[in-house]
Protein backbone atom coordinates (compact mmCIF):
# COMPACT_ATOMS: atom_id res chain seq x y z
CA UNK A 1 0.00 0.00 0.00
CA UNK A 2 1.29 3.46 -0.89
CA UNK A 3 2.42 5.80 1.90
CA UNK A 4 1.36 8.83 -0.14
CA UNK A 5 -1.76 10.54 1.28
CA UNK A 6 -3.71 12.45 -1.36
CA UNK A 7 -5.28 15.70 -0.14
CA UNK A 8 -8.47 16.44 -2.05
CA UNK A 9 -9.78 19.94 -1.32
CA UNK A 10 -13.50 20.59 -1.77
CA UNK A 11 -13.66 24.18 -0.45
CA UNK A 12 -14.81 25.46 -3.84
CA UNK A 13 -17.53 22.82 -4.23
CA UNK A 14 -18.86 21.38 -0.96
CA UNK A 15 -17.58 24.39 1.01
CA UNK A 16 -19.46 26.73 -1.28
CA UNK A 17 -22.70 24.90 -0.43
CA UNK A 18 -22.65 26.49 3.02
CA UNK A 19 -25.56 28.97 3.14
CA UNK A 20 -24.11 32.37 2.23
CA UNK A 21 -20.74 31.01 1.05
CA UNK A 22 -21.48 31.27 -2.67
CA UNK A 23 -18.47 32.64 -4.56
CA UNK A 24 -17.98 34.41 -7.86
CA UNK A 25 -15.81 32.99 -10.61
CA UNK A 26 -12.96 35.38 -9.79
CA UNK A 27 -13.15 34.57 -6.08
CA UNK A 28 -13.00 30.85 -6.80
CA UNK A 29 -10.04 31.38 -9.11
CA UNK A 30 -8.14 33.35 -6.44
CA UNK A 31 -8.71 30.61 -3.88
CA UNK A 32 -7.74 27.91 -6.41
CA UNK A 33 -4.41 29.68 -6.97
CA UNK A 34 -3.82 29.71 -3.21
CA UNK A 35 -4.65 25.99 -3.01
CA UNK A 36 -2.11 25.40 -5.78
CA UNK A 37 0.52 27.27 -3.73
CA UNK A 38 -0.47 25.04 -0.81
CA UNK A 39 0.28 22.10 -3.14
CA UNK A 40 -3.12 20.50 -2.73
CA UNK A 41 -3.16 17.31 -4.83
CA UNK A 42 -6.74 17.63 -6.13
CA UNK A 43 -8.87 20.79 -6.27
CA UNK A 44 -12.60 20.11 -6.64
CA UNK A 45 -13.43 23.31 -8.47
CA UNK A 46 -17.20 23.02 -8.60
CA UNK A 47 -20.24 21.35 -10.14
CA UNK A 48 -20.23 22.43 -13.81
CA UNK A 49 -23.76 21.25 -14.62
CA UNK A 50 -25.32 23.27 -11.80
CA UNK A 51 -25.16 26.64 -13.58
CA UNK A 52 -23.39 28.54 -16.33
CA UNK A 53 -21.55 30.50 -13.64
CA UNK A 54 -20.16 27.37 -12.01
CA UNK A 55 -19.24 25.94 -15.42
CA UNK A 56 -17.27 29.11 -16.20
CA UNK A 57 -15.55 29.01 -12.79
CA UNK A 58 -14.45 25.38 -13.25
CA UNK A 59 -13.33 26.17 -16.80
CA UNK A 60 -11.28 29.19 -15.65
CA UNK A 61 -9.63 27.16 -12.89
CA UNK A 62 -8.91 24.26 -15.27
CA UNK A 63 -7.27 26.66 -17.74
CA UNK A 64 -5.14 28.30 -15.03
CA UNK A 65 -4.03 25.65 -12.53
CA UNK A 66 -0.99 23.63 -13.61
CA UNK A 67 0.38 21.89 -10.50
CA UNK A 68 -2.80 20.36 -9.04
CA UNK A 69 -5.41 18.06 -10.54
CA UNK A 70 -8.64 19.98 -11.21
CA UNK A 71 -11.83 18.05 -10.51
CA UNK A 72 -15.45 18.63 -11.49
CA UNK A 73 -18.43 17.03 -9.76
CA UNK A 74 -21.27 15.39 -11.66
CA UNK A 75 -24.31 13.35 -10.88
CA UNK A 76 -24.33 9.85 -12.39
CA UNK A 77 -25.84 10.85 -15.73
CA UNK A 78 -24.43 11.54 -19.19
CA UNK A 79 -25.45 15.22 -19.25
CA UNK A 80 -23.65 16.11 -16.02
CA UNK A 81 -20.58 14.08 -16.95
CA UNK A 82 -20.36 15.63 -20.42
CA UNK A 83 -20.67 19.11 -18.93
CA UNK A 84 -17.88 18.37 -16.46
CA UNK A 85 -15.61 17.02 -19.19
CA UNK A 86 -16.24 20.11 -21.30
CA UNK A 87 -15.38 22.46 -18.39
CA UNK A 88 -12.19 20.52 -17.61
CA UNK A 89 -10.98 20.33 -21.22
CA UNK A 90 -8.13 22.82 -20.75
CA UNK A 91 -6.72 21.31 -17.56
CA UNK A 92 -3.15 20.03 -17.35
CA UNK A 93 -4.53 17.26 -15.12
CA UNK A 94 -8.27 16.64 -14.72
CA UNK A 95 -10.66 14.35 -12.86
CA UNK A 96 -14.39 13.71 -13.21
CA UNK A 97 -16.06 12.95 -9.87
CA UNK A 98 -19.43 11.25 -10.29
CA UNK A 99 -21.76 10.09 -7.52
CA UNK A 100 -25.04 8.43 -6.69
CA UNK A 101 -26.74 7.69 -3.37
CA UNK A 102 -26.50 4.08 -2.17
CA UNK A 103 -28.21 4.02 1.25
CA UNK A 104 -31.69 2.41 1.43
CA UNK A 105 -33.12 5.68 2.78
CA UNK A 106 -31.73 7.82 -0.04
CA UNK A 107 -32.54 5.33 -2.78
CA UNK A 108 -36.15 4.98 -1.69
CA UNK A 109 -37.04 8.48 -0.53
CA UNK A 110 -34.83 10.73 -2.66
CA UNK A 111 -33.97 8.86 -5.85
CA UNK A 112 -37.16 6.74 -6.01
CA UNK A 113 -35.00 4.00 -7.52
CA UNK A 114 -34.46 0.34 -6.77
CA UNK A 115 -31.06 -1.00 -5.77
CA UNK A 116 -30.68 -2.68 -9.19
CA UNK A 117 -31.43 0.62 -10.95
CA UNK A 118 -28.83 2.45 -8.85
CA UNK A 119 -26.29 -0.30 -9.54
CA UNK A 120 -26.83 -0.02 -13.28
CA UNK A 121 -26.74 3.77 -13.34
CA UNK A 122 -23.50 3.85 -11.33
CA UNK A 123 -21.85 1.35 -13.65
CA UNK A 124 -22.88 3.11 -16.84
CA UNK A 125 -21.94 6.56 -15.49
CA UNK A 126 -18.39 5.46 -14.70
CA UNK A 127 -18.10 3.75 -18.10
CA UNK A 128 -19.19 6.96 -19.83
CA UNK A 129 -16.84 9.14 -17.74
CA UNK A 130 -13.92 6.79 -18.32
CA UNK A 131 -14.26 7.32 -22.07
CA UNK A 132 -13.77 11.06 -21.50
CA UNK A 133 -10.86 11.08 -19.02
CA UNK A 134 -8.38 8.68 -17.50
CA UNK A 135 -9.07 9.83 -13.92
CA UNK A 136 -12.56 9.01 -12.61
CA UNK A 137 -13.68 9.17 -9.00
CA UNK A 138 -16.88 7.46 -7.91
CA UNK A 139 -18.69 8.33 -4.67
CA UNK A 140 -21.38 6.38 -2.86
CA UNK A 141 -23.46 9.19 -1.36
CA UNK A 142 -24.52 8.37 2.22
CA UNK A 143 -22.08 5.46 1.99
CA UNK A 144 -21.61 5.15 5.74
CA UNK A 145 -25.32 4.28 6.11
CA UNK A 146 -25.42 1.92 3.12
CA UNK A 147 -25.77 -1.87 3.13
CA UNK A 148 -22.27 -3.32 2.95
CA UNK A 149 -23.24 -6.18 0.60
CA UNK A 150 -24.77 -3.73 -1.86
CA UNK A 151 -21.76 -1.41 -1.62
CA UNK A 152 -19.38 -4.27 -2.40
CA UNK A 153 -21.43 -5.13 -5.48
CA UNK A 154 -21.51 -1.51 -6.73
CA UNK A 155 -17.86 -0.79 -6.02
CA UNK A 156 -16.59 -3.95 -7.71
CA UNK A 157 -18.61 -3.03 -10.81
CA UNK A 158 -17.46 0.60 -11.06
CA UNK A 159 -13.81 -0.38 -10.59
CA UNK A 160 -14.24 -2.86 -13.48
CA UNK A 161 -15.64 0.04 -15.53
CA UNK A 162 -12.52 2.11 -14.83
CA UNK A 163 -13.04 4.11 -11.61
CA UNK A 164 -9.60 5.05 -10.29
CA UNK A 165 -10.73 6.46 -6.92
CA UNK A 166 -13.50 5.08 -4.70
CA UNK A 167 -14.93 7.52 -2.16
CA UNK A 168 -17.10 6.40 0.78
CA UNK A 169 -18.69 9.58 2.20
CA UNK A 170 -20.12 9.99 5.67
CA UNK A 171 -22.56 12.44 4.08
CA UNK A 172 -24.58 13.26 7.19
CA UNK A 173 -21.82 13.05 9.82
CA UNK A 174 -23.30 9.92 11.42
CA UNK A 175 -20.14 7.80 11.65
CA UNK A 176 -18.02 6.92 14.69
CA UNK A 177 -14.23 6.71 14.10
CA UNK A 178 -13.63 3.06 15.01
CA UNK A 179 -16.77 1.87 13.22
CA UNK A 180 -16.09 3.97 10.12
CA UNK A 181 -12.46 2.85 9.91
CA UNK A 182 -13.46 -0.80 10.16
CA UNK A 183 -16.25 -0.23 7.60
CA UNK A 184 -13.68 0.99 5.03
CA UNK A 185 -11.35 -1.88 5.95
CA UNK A 186 -14.09 -4.48 5.46
CA UNK A 187 -15.05 -3.01 2.08
CA UNK A 188 -11.46 -3.13 0.88
CA UNK A 189 -11.10 -6.73 2.05
CA UNK A 190 -14.35 -7.90 0.44
CA UNK A 191 -14.16 -6.14 -2.93
CA UNK A 192 -12.04 -8.45 -5.14
CA UNK A 193 -10.51 -5.67 -7.26
CA UNK A 194 -10.11 -3.11 -4.45
CA UNK A 195 -6.37 -2.85 -5.13
CA UNK A 196 -7.12 -1.34 -8.56
CA UNK A 197 -8.31 1.99 -7.08
CA UNK A 198 -7.34 4.52 -4.43
CA UNK A 199 -9.83 4.59 -1.54
CA UNK A 200 -11.04 7.92 -0.24
CA UNK A 201 -12.95 9.32 2.73
CA UNK A 202 -15.25 12.36 2.83
CA UNK A 203 -16.62 13.10 6.30
CA UNK A 204 -19.03 15.74 7.54
CA UNK A 205 -18.84 17.26 10.99
CA UNK A 206 -22.42 16.99 12.32
CA UNK A 207 -21.23 15.21 15.49
CA UNK A 208 -17.86 16.99 15.59
CA UNK A 209 -15.91 13.93 14.40
CA UNK A 210 -15.13 14.67 10.75
CA UNK A 211 -11.35 14.84 11.28
CA UNK A 212 -11.33 11.82 13.62
CA UNK A 213 -13.44 9.78 11.20
CA UNK A 214 -11.24 10.73 8.25
CA UNK A 215 -8.08 9.75 10.09
CA UNK A 216 -9.66 6.47 11.20
CA UNK A 217 -10.58 5.77 7.57
CA UNK A 218 -6.92 6.20 6.71
CA UNK A 219 -5.28 4.44 9.67
CA UNK A 220 -7.74 1.58 10.19
CA UNK A 221 -9.39 1.40 6.79
CA UNK A 222 -6.38 1.93 4.54
CA UNK A 223 -7.82 4.88 2.62
CA UNK A 224 -5.20 7.00 0.89
CA UNK A 225 -7.22 10.09 0.02
CA UNK A 226 -8.88 12.52 2.42
CA UNK A 227 -11.49 14.98 1.13
CA UNK A 228 -11.48 18.15 3.21
CA UNK A 229 -12.02 21.91 3.11
CA UNK A 230 -10.19 25.01 4.34
CA UNK A 231 -11.54 26.03 7.78
CA UNK A 232 -13.81 22.96 7.66
CA UNK A 233 -16.18 24.92 5.42
CA UNK A 234 -19.18 22.96 4.22
CA UNK A 235 -22.87 22.22 4.51
CA UNK A 236 -24.51 22.21 7.96
CA UNK A 237 -21.68 21.74 10.52
CA UNK A 238 -19.05 21.61 7.79
CA UNK A 239 -16.47 19.21 6.38
CA UNK A 240 -13.28 17.65 7.59
CA UNK A 241 -10.89 20.56 8.17
CA UNK A 242 -7.87 20.53 5.83
CA UNK A 243 -5.57 22.36 8.22
CA UNK A 244 -6.39 20.03 11.10
CA UNK A 245 -6.08 16.76 9.23
CA UNK A 246 -2.85 17.82 7.47
CA UNK A 247 -1.15 18.96 10.66
CA UNK A 248 -2.32 15.84 12.51
CA UNK A 249 -0.70 13.61 9.90
CA UNK A 250 2.44 15.75 9.77
CA UNK A 251 2.83 16.22 13.53
CA UNK A 252 2.14 12.53 14.32
CA UNK A 253 4.13 10.99 11.49
CA UNK A 254 5.39 8.52 14.06
CA UNK A 255 1.86 7.08 14.17
CA UNK A 256 0.48 7.59 10.65
CA UNK A 257 3.74 7.08 8.69
CA UNK A 258 2.31 8.86 5.66
CA UNK A 259 3.85 11.26 3.17
CA UNK A 260 2.21 14.60 2.35
CA UNK A 261 2.94 16.97 -0.51
CA UNK A 262 1.35 19.98 1.23
CA UNK A 263 3.40 23.16 1.74
CA UNK A 264 2.00 23.94 5.18
CA UNK A 265 3.46 27.47 5.23
CA UNK A 266 0.51 28.55 3.05
CA UNK A 267 -2.19 27.16 5.36
CA UNK A 268 -2.82 30.41 7.24
CA UNK A 269 -2.94 32.43 4.02
CA UNK A 270 -5.54 30.02 2.60
CA UNK A 271 -7.56 30.16 5.81
CA UNK A 272 -7.62 33.97 5.82
CA UNK A 273 -8.50 34.16 2.14
CA UNK A 274 -11.43 31.75 2.48
CA UNK A 275 -12.67 33.50 5.62
CA UNK A 276 -12.56 36.95 4.07
CA UNK A 277 -14.11 35.77 0.80
CA UNK A 278 -17.03 33.95 2.38
CA UNK A 279 -17.47 36.10 5.48
CA UNK A 280 -17.26 33.00 7.71
CA UNK A 281 -15.13 34.18 10.64
CA UNK A 282 -12.63 31.69 12.09
CA UNK A 283 -13.24 31.15 15.81
CA UNK A 284 -10.29 32.26 17.99
CA UNK A 285 -9.75 28.79 19.50
CA UNK A 286 -9.84 27.00 16.12
CA UNK A 287 -7.00 24.50 15.82
CA UNK A 288 -4.00 25.59 13.72
CA UNK A 289 -5.51 28.78 12.22
CA UNK A 290 -7.43 30.37 15.11
CA UNK A 291 -6.04 33.59 16.63
CA UNK A 292 -5.36 31.78 19.91
CA UNK A 293 -3.95 28.59 18.37
CA UNK A 294 -0.40 29.46 19.48
CA UNK A 295 -1.20 31.93 22.28
CA UNK A 296 -0.16 31.25 25.89
CA UNK A 297 -1.92 33.16 28.67
CA UNK A 298 -1.08 31.00 31.67
CA UNK A 299 2.09 32.02 33.51
CA UNK A 300 3.15 28.39 33.84
CA UNK A 301 2.71 27.85 30.11
CA UNK A 302 4.55 31.07 29.24
CA UNK A 303 7.45 30.12 31.46
CA UNK A 304 7.66 26.68 29.89
CA UNK A 305 7.56 27.99 26.32
CA UNK A 306 10.27 30.55 27.05
CA UNK A 307 12.51 27.78 28.36
CA UNK A 308 11.71 25.29 25.61
CA UNK A 309 9.01 25.71 22.98
CA UNK A 310 8.13 22.05 22.85
CA UNK A 311 6.98 22.06 26.47
CA UNK A 312 3.61 23.38 25.28
CA UNK A 313 3.87 23.64 21.48
CA UNK A 314 3.60 20.43 19.44
CA UNK A 315 4.07 22.28 16.13
CA UNK A 316 5.76 25.52 15.12
CA UNK A 317 3.52 28.47 14.38
CA UNK A 318 5.74 29.56 11.48
CA UNK A 319 5.30 26.14 9.80
CA UNK A 320 1.65 26.95 9.07
CA UNK A 321 2.21 30.59 8.12
CA UNK A 322 2.13 32.48 11.43
CA UNK A 323 4.84 35.07 12.02
CA UNK A 324 6.43 36.22 15.25
CA UNK A 325 7.15 39.56 13.59
CA UNK A 326 3.78 41.20 14.29
CA UNK A 327 4.42 44.92 13.68
CA UNK A 328 6.34 45.07 10.45
CA UNK A 329 5.59 48.15 8.41
CA UNK A 330 4.49 51.77 8.67
CA UNK A 331 3.84 54.82 6.52
CA UNK A 332 7.57 55.34 5.87
CA UNK A 333 8.05 51.80 4.54
CA UNK A 334 8.89 51.48 0.86
CA UNK A 335 7.56 49.29 -1.91
CA UNK A 336 10.41 46.76 -1.69
CA UNK A 337 9.85 46.25 2.04
CA UNK A 338 6.14 45.75 1.37
CA UNK A 339 6.85 43.29 -1.44
CA UNK A 340 9.28 41.36 0.79
CA UNK A 341 6.67 41.13 3.55
CA UNK A 342 4.13 39.76 1.07
CA UNK A 343 6.60 37.03 0.16
CA UNK A 344 7.21 36.21 3.84
CA UNK A 345 3.45 35.91 4.34
CA UNK A 346 3.15 33.54 1.38
CA UNK A 347 1.17 36.02 -0.72
CA UNK A 348 1.79 35.84 -4.47
CA UNK A 349 0.34 38.53 -6.72
CA UNK A 350 0.11 37.92 -10.44
CA UNK A 351 1.83 41.05 -11.76
CA UNK A 352 3.75 44.17 -10.85
CA UNK A 353 0.55 46.13 -11.46
CA UNK A 354 -1.20 44.06 -8.78
CA UNK A 355 1.68 44.72 -6.37
CA UNK A 356 1.52 48.45 -7.10
CA UNK A 357 -2.24 48.48 -6.49
CA UNK A 358 -1.84 46.61 -3.19
CA UNK A 359 1.00 48.94 -2.15
CA UNK A 360 -1.19 51.98 -2.87
CA UNK A 361 -3.88 50.53 -0.59
CA UNK A 362 -1.21 49.87 2.05
CA UNK A 363 0.06 53.48 1.95
CA UNK A 364 -3.51 54.75 2.23
CA UNK A 365 -4.04 52.59 5.31
CA UNK A 366 -0.67 53.56 6.80
CA UNK A 367 -1.64 57.23 6.67
CA UNK A 368 -4.58 56.44 8.95
CA UNK A 369 -3.10 53.70 11.16
CA UNK A 370 0.31 53.98 12.81
CA UNK A 371 1.00 50.25 13.18
CA UNK A 372 0.42 47.84 10.31
CA UNK A 373 0.07 44.20 11.36
CA UNK A 374 0.42 41.09 9.22
CA UNK A 375 -3.34 40.63 9.56
CA UNK A 376 -3.87 44.11 8.08
CA UNK A 377 -1.70 43.27 5.07
CA UNK A 378 -3.50 39.99 4.43
CA UNK A 379 -6.86 41.74 4.71
CA UNK A 380 -6.05 44.59 2.32
CA UNK A 381 -4.60 42.18 -0.25
CA UNK A 382 -7.41 39.62 -0.06
CA UNK A 383 -10.27 42.10 0.08
CA UNK A 384 -8.63 44.35 -2.49
CA UNK A 385 -8.22 41.45 -4.92
CA UNK A 386 -11.82 40.41 -4.38
CA UNK A 387 -13.07 43.93 -5.09
CA UNK A 388 -10.88 44.42 -8.15
CA UNK A 389 -12.19 41.21 -9.71
CA UNK A 390 -15.82 41.68 -8.83
CA UNK A 391 -16.92 43.66 -11.87
CA UNK A 392 -18.19 46.25 -9.42
CA UNK A 393 -21.12 48.46 -10.24
CA UNK A 394 -20.92 50.36 -6.95
CA UNK A 395 -17.78 51.75 -5.33
CA UNK A 396 -17.35 53.61 -2.05
CA UNK A 397 -16.08 57.23 -2.22
CA UNK A 398 -16.72 58.99 1.10
CA UNK A 399 -18.96 59.03 4.15
CA UNK A 400 -20.06 61.73 6.60
CA UNK A 401 -22.13 60.76 9.62
CA UNK A 402 -23.22 62.41 12.85
CA UNK A 403 -24.13 60.55 16.01
CA UNK A 404 -24.93 62.13 19.38
CA UNK A 405 -26.57 60.78 22.53
CA UNK A 406 -30.24 61.65 22.50
CA UNK A 407 -30.22 62.59 18.81
CA UNK A 408 -31.06 60.41 15.80
CA UNK A 409 -27.90 59.57 13.82
CA UNK A 410 -27.57 60.99 10.32
CA UNK A 411 -25.42 59.79 7.43
CA UNK A 412 -24.51 61.06 3.99
CA UNK A 413 -22.63 58.76 1.65
CA UNK A 414 -21.00 59.35 -1.71
CA UNK A 415 -20.40 56.36 -3.96
CA UNK A 416 -20.15 55.65 -7.67
CA UNK A 417 -22.91 53.82 -9.52
CA UNK A 418 -21.91 52.71 -13.01
CA UNK A 419 -19.01 55.15 -12.88
CA UNK A 420 -21.05 58.21 -11.85
CA UNK A 421 -20.93 59.72 -8.38
CA UNK A 422 -24.21 59.72 -6.46
CA UNK A 423 -25.11 60.85 -2.95
CA UNK A 424 -27.48 59.19 -0.50
CA UNK A 425 -28.74 60.55 2.83
CA UNK A 426 -30.70 58.98 5.67
CA UNK A 427 -31.16 58.80 9.40
CA UNK A 428 -31.21 55.53 11.33
CA UNK A 429 -31.12 53.76 14.67
CA UNK A 430 -27.33 54.11 14.72
CA UNK A 431 -24.54 55.34 12.44
CA UNK A 432 -24.24 52.00 10.65
CA UNK A 433 -28.00 51.74 10.12
CA UNK A 434 -28.12 55.31 8.84
CA UNK A 435 -25.22 54.72 6.45
CA UNK A 436 -26.68 51.57 4.91
CA UNK A 437 -30.10 53.20 4.60
CA UNK A 438 -28.40 56.11 2.84
CA UNK A 439 -27.05 53.64 0.25
CA UNK A 440 -30.49 52.05 -0.12
CA UNK A 441 -32.08 55.47 -0.64
CA UNK A 442 -30.42 55.47 -4.04
CA UNK A 443 -30.06 51.80 -5.10
CA UNK A 444 -33.49 50.52 -3.92
CA UNK A 445 -32.24 46.91 -3.97
CA UNK A 446 -34.97 45.61 -1.69
CA UNK A 447 -32.53 43.01 -0.38
CA UNK A 448 -32.97 41.56 3.09
CA UNK A 449 -29.95 41.62 5.42
CA UNK A 450 -29.59 38.19 7.03
CA UNK A 451 -26.19 38.71 8.68
CA UNK A 452 -24.16 41.66 9.91
CA UNK A 453 -20.86 40.78 11.58
CA UNK A 454 -17.87 42.84 12.79
CA UNK A 455 -14.48 41.28 13.44
CA UNK A 456 -11.33 43.07 14.64
CA UNK A 457 -8.47 42.21 12.29
CA UNK A 458 -5.82 42.74 14.96
CA UNK A 459 -5.93 43.26 18.69
CA UNK A 460 -6.03 46.95 19.53
CA UNK A 461 -8.46 49.86 19.50
CA UNK A 462 -6.62 51.07 16.40
CA UNK A 463 -7.45 47.80 14.66
CA UNK A 464 -9.22 47.69 11.34
CA UNK A 465 -12.76 46.45 11.54
CA UNK A 466 -13.61 43.70 9.10
CA UNK A 467 -17.35 43.71 8.40
CA UNK A 468 -19.36 40.99 6.71
CA UNK A 469 -22.81 41.75 5.30
CA UNK A 470 -25.00 38.92 4.00
CA UNK A 471 -27.90 39.91 1.75
CA UNK A 472 -30.76 37.84 0.41
CA UNK A 473 -32.78 38.75 -2.63
CA UNK A 474 -34.99 36.68 -4.94
CA UNK A 475 -33.72 33.45 -3.43
CA UNK A 476 -30.04 34.37 -3.75
CA UNK A 477 -27.72 34.83 -0.76
CA UNK A 478 -24.46 36.77 -1.13
CA UNK A 479 -21.70 38.01 1.16
CA UNK A 480 -19.94 41.36 1.05
CA UNK A 481 -16.79 42.07 3.05
CA UNK A 482 -15.20 45.45 3.83
CA UNK A 483 -12.30 46.54 6.02
CA UNK A 484 -11.44 49.95 7.41
CA UNK A 485 -10.24 51.47 10.72
CA UNK A 486 -13.68 53.12 10.84
CA UNK A 487 -16.23 50.33 11.21
CA UNK A 488 -19.01 52.54 9.79
CA UNK A 489 -16.97 52.96 6.61
CA UNK A 490 -16.15 49.24 6.64
CA UNK A 491 -19.88 48.52 6.91
CA UNK A 492 -20.67 50.72 3.91
CA UNK A 493 -17.93 49.05 1.87
CA UNK A 494 -19.22 45.60 2.82
CA UNK A 495 -22.78 46.55 1.87
CA UNK A 496 -21.69 47.89 -1.52
CA UNK A 497 -19.61 44.73 -2.06
CA UNK A 498 -22.68 42.57 -1.42
CA UNK A 499 -24.79 44.69 -3.78
CA UNK A 500 -22.18 44.18 -6.50
CA UNK A 501 -22.47 40.41 -6.11
CA UNK A 502 -26.24 40.58 -6.39
CA UNK A 503 -25.71 41.85 -9.95
CA UNK A 504 -24.54 38.36 -10.90
CA UNK A 505 -27.81 36.52 -11.45
CA UNK A 506 -26.31 33.06 -12.00
CA UNK A 507 -28.40 30.38 -10.34
CA UNK A 508 -27.06 27.24 -8.70
CA UNK A 509 -28.34 23.72 -8.23
CA UNK A 510 -27.00 22.24 -5.00
CA UNK A 511 -25.20 18.90 -5.22
CA UNK A 512 -24.62 16.46 -2.40
CA UNK A 513 -21.57 14.45 -1.44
Amino acid sequence: MSNKLVIFDTTLRDGEQSPGASMTRDEKLRIAKQLERLKVDVIEAGFPASSNGDFEAVQAIANTIKDSTVCGLSRANDRDISRAAQALKGAASSRIHTFIATSPLHMEKKLRMTADEVFEQARLAVRFARNLTGDVEFSTEDGSRSDIDFLCRVIEAVIKEGATTINIPDTVGYAIPELYGNFIKTLRERVPNSDKAIWSVHCHNDLGMAVANSLAGVKIGGARQIECAINGLGERAGNCSLEEVVMAVKTRRDYFDLDLGIDTRHILGASRMVSQTTGFVVQPNKAVVGANAFAHASGIHQDGVLKARDTYEIMRAEDVGWSNNKIVLGKLSGRNAFKQRLQELGVTLDSEMDINTAFARFKELADRKSEIFDEDILALVNIGEAISGAGERYRFVSLAQHSETGEQPQAQIVFTADGKEVTGQSDGNGPVDASLKAIESHVHSGAEMVLYSVNAISGSTESQGEVTVRLQSAGRVVNGVGADPDIVVASAKAYLSALNKLQNQAERVAAQG
